[in-house]
């Protein structure tokens, strides 16, 4: 795309350049041309008084004439006056190659004839010609200039919303990216943005429904199997035992499978991975410095835990840090940190997001991780997904302190000594096109 904006800008400015440029190179020489014909049209014509004027005695004012072709600046010009086909009066040197010539017929028929060497009008010429081809070179490297910086304007946005339909693909169904002021690009992104949360929404739906189903059908099941305990301890029949015994079988089996129903509808953790933590902050640094910088407050990011890996899918890491930060932004106050630490296993990991605000009051606390509730007049979706995301990666998000609010994000953690990129050799690298995959 960037080269493409590129190449059309460049047509432009190559066509603009050769129309404007290519018309002043012939017109701009001419124009020298003519004016110093036309200076030494002017002179002849002054001159021409002088032919057929008596001095004292009488004769022709040829001493005059000789007297103009000795001045300096006429060194380079011949004076020539002819009567009747023939030259009667001659002064100035013989001029050879490019000359302006002018003649002009007196009142008693002499012929009065100028010639002057062109050599410095084509001199002239070629300068201005010179400075038309610069002024056109400095007018394309300009251009150039501007074309890139224009293409970059242009593709960097396209760059950017290929990221996020990337990250919505990949699990991260709420993305954030600043308008880039291109009405097109920016109506794109737009939708994108409403579809992924139009799709989070959903998802979000699909699990409470599943909760709410598994929930339902596990007390009906439950007391069910309590009366069939009953029948089976109040009955002295070893057939009625025997059948019992069996049903119960069936409801354990019954209750597992919608145990696992409700856990596939909450699990993602087939793109469940270990992560570098230092690559997931930097992501997050990017995403938010500009508009804590906008509002004059800090973000900082500690990692105490670089020799352990979380294991968690990158895009519900990165949304669930993402509703923590914002969160942070909008209600909090001061320094937000986001920091890692080990927890007590080695096979535990802790992020922290703080701020140094008033809290969450102690009414808000217990239910602050449910759907719909919120003590700001939002819609109280953003901690209830984050929440589900983590739990979607067999994490947990809790509010460990109130006042001021600390969240931490509890997730199963690998050494870094069983980092994969450690353990398995990279393959080669294949390339097909612009595509690079390994084998």
């Amino acid at each position: 795309m960037r080269r493409r904006a590129l190449a059309m800008v460049l047509k432009a400015l190559v066509a603009a350049v050769a129309l404007l440029g290519l018309p002043l190179a012939v017109v701009l020489p001419t124009s020298i041309w003519q004016s110093q014909q036309t200076a030494l049209d002017d002179q002849v014509a002054s001159l021409a008084g002088l032919i057929g004027r008596p001095d004292g005695d009488g004769t022709f004012a040829y001493t005059t004439l000789s007297s103009w072709a000795g001045q300096d600046d006429n060194a380079r010009t011949q004076i020539r006056v002819s009567e009747r086909g023939h030259t009667v009066y001659r002064a100035g040197p013989t001029i050879t190659g490019w000359t302006h010539t002018a003649s002009v017929r007196t009142r008693d028929g002499r012929v009065l004839t100028l010639t002057r060497d062109a050599s410095g009008t084509l001199g002239y010429m070629a300068g201005a010609c010179g400075l038309v081809i610069v002024g056109c070179a400095v007018a394309f490297g300009v251009g150039t200039l501007i074309a890139l910086r224009g293409s970059r304007r242009i593709a960097a946005p396209l760059i950017y919303l290929a990221a996020q339909a990337e990250q919505v693909g990949a699990g991260q169904v709420q993305v954030r990216q600043a308008p880039s002021g291109i009405e097109e690009i920016d109506l794109v992104q737009e939708e994108l943005a409403r579809s992924s949360s139009r799709m989070a929404g959903r998802i979000a739906a699909e699990r409470q429904l599943a909760s709410d189903i598994a929930h339902q059908l596990r007390t009906p099941l439950t007391a069910l199997s309590m009366r069939i305990e009953e029948i089976s301890f109040l009955s002295d029949d070893p057939a009625i035992g025997a059948e019992a015994e069996e049903c119960l079988g069936q409801i354990d089996r019954l209750t597992q499978v919608m145990d696992d129903l409700k856990n596939n509808a909450y699990r993602t953790r087939s793109s469940a991975r270990a992560l570098r933590l230092d690559e997931v902050f930097l992501q997050q640094e990017r995403e938010w410095k500009t508009e804590f910088a906008a509002v004059g407050r800090d973000l900082v990011f500690v990692n105490e835990a670089a020799d352990r890996l979380p294991v968690a899918t990158s895009g519900s890491l990165s949304q669930a840090l993402a509703t923590l930060i914002e969160n942070a932004l909008r209600y909090g106050a001061g320094t937000v940190s986001v920091t890692a630490r080990c927890g007590q296993t080695s096979r535990s990991l802790f992020i922290e997001v703080s701020d140094e605000g008033e809290g969450v009051s102690d009414e808000l606390a217990p239910e602050i991780f449910r759907r719909g509730v919120s003590g700001h007049g939002s819609t109280g979706i953003g901690l209830a997904l984050a929440k589900d995301l983590v739990e979607a990666d067999g994490g947990r998000l809790e509010l460990t302190r109130r006042r001021p609010p600390v969240f931490t994000i509890s997730l199963t953690a690998l050494s870094a000594s069983l980092d994969p990129n450690r353990v398995m050799p990279k393959g080669a690298v294949v390339s097909v096109g612009r595509r690079a995959r390994r084998i």
